[in-house]
């Protein structure tokens, strides 16, 4: 009979959290926003964004990609 041990979830990045203060567990992922929703081509302002969410306190920042 063959056993595994469990893997670590290797979908949370350790990160600096601004809310914690401390290295936390993050969420990380790349979503398209509409930047101005209001504009008449806003089909067009789509831009990629890393979102980061802390898994302890909730918090999530995005930052735009083309601004990294």
């Amino acid at each position: 009979m063959t056993t595994t041990k469990p893997r670590d979830r290797f979908d949370d990045f350790v990160e600096t959290c601004d809310e914690c203060g401390t290295d936390t567990p993050h969420q990380v992922e790349i979503s398209i926003l509409t930047e101005n929703e209001a504009s008449d081509n806003a089909e067009f302002s789509r831009e990629p964004y890393r979102v980061t969410t802390c898994q302890w306190c909730g918090e999530t920042t995005a930052i735009r990609m083309n601004n990294a």
